[in-house]
């Protein structure tokens, strides 16, 4: 497995991100992820070579932050790019903030959970309209310049937003956006292509999160079957939901995964890692220790030009350019 640099960063990192969302999440009364699973998650990203975590202050409440601190400890923390976030507050006052007190009182507590006295890479979960950009980026700046953290970058968000940042950022000289966290892979373009624009001018890493677009690129759903199971829903409402160039870009990677004996899932993941106009390092999300070393397969996958261009020219003409 080749490790890459994470875009104009000094990080170097695997070409796969671990996503730990859904460690103590709970739905309708059940964790998705419990502590013991989380820790099985973490190890056997390990084993195969991910040494790359992302997470969030708001994950779980903060109990992701907690359990992947607790497995830290038996590490060595300089081994691994840890990566997390800040918008929503986990220390009182208002629910959502970027101000200089939230944005203290929130790297503190992430620190503590973590066991660690730095972050690799601290996004912004969210822009915070009711904050001065200028205010915000001046803490984070602070944040880099005092040695808490290494990297920032910014998650979600308009193109143009995240462009003023930049600006703001080169006008005054701070400490810049550096990494972006986009929703994007084969079957989702087109809605962030000016933001990936920006991306691919400025330098910036990406990491996308849905690179399997919530399950649809595995190969789970079928066009005239029956929903997957657990989905709400029926047939008609599952259908409805993608488009039909998505279902094009499946059939390209179900095409594509048959012909090289892989998963839709690896070819999916493998498309999205290969992307030449910036380093994109795509965050997978697993359930269980087996969907992990199935996607973790994906590092070692190797794909043609055209196998890329197929599954790049399903989306079609009207994807707004290659990605």
């Amino acid at each position: 497995m080749e490790y890459r640099r994470l875009g104009a960063t000094g990080l170097t990192v695997s070409p796969l991100c671990l996503g730990t969302w859904r460690f103590g999440k709970e739905s309708n009364g059940m964790l998705e992820t419990d502590r013991e699973t989380a820790r099985n998650l973490l190890d056997e990203a390990w084993d195969k070579g991910i040494n790359f975590i992302d997470t969030a202050n708001s994950y779980g409440g903060g109990k992701s932050e907690q359990w992947i601190g607790e497995w830290l400890a038996d590490h060595d923390r300089e081994d691994f790019v840890i990566a997390s976030k800040v918008w929503w507050r986990t220390r009182g006052g208002p629910e959502t903030s970027l101000s200089r007190k939230s944005i203290r009182l929130e790297i503190q507590g992430t620190l503590e959970r973590l066991d660690t006295n730095y972050l690799d890479v601290y996004y912004i979960h969210r822009f915070d309209d009711g904050t001065p950009i200028r205010e915000m980026l001046r803490t984070l700046d602070d944040l880099v310049r005092e040695g808490t953290v290494r990297y920032l970058a910014a998650s979600a968000g308009a193109g143009w937003k995240l462009t003023k940042a930049l600006w703001q950022s080169d006008r005054e000289n701070l400490e810049r956006f550096e990494i972006t966290q986009p929703r994007f892979n084969a079957a989702y373009r087109e809605a962030v292509e000016d933001y990936l624009d920006v991306c691919a001018d400025q330098e910036l890493a990406v990491c996308p999160y849905s690179p399997l677009e919530g399950g649809f690129l595995t190969g789970k759903y079928d066009r005239n079957g029956d929903p997957p199971a657990g989905s709400r829903g029926d047939r008609y409402e599952w259908n409805d939901r993608f488009d039909e160039r998505q279902w094009r870009v499946l059939e390209a990677v179900r095409a594509v995964a048959a012909k090289i004996g892989a998963t839709p899932a690896q070819v999916a993941l493998r498309w999205c890692m290969d992307r030449e106009r910036f380093t994109c390092v795509p965050i997978v999300g697993a359930r269980s220790v087996d969907q992990l070393e199935e996607n973790a397969g994906s590092m070692e996958l190797s794909l043609t030009d055209d196998q890329l261009r197929q599954i790049t020219d399903a989306y079609g003409a009207d994807a707004g350019g290659e990605q």
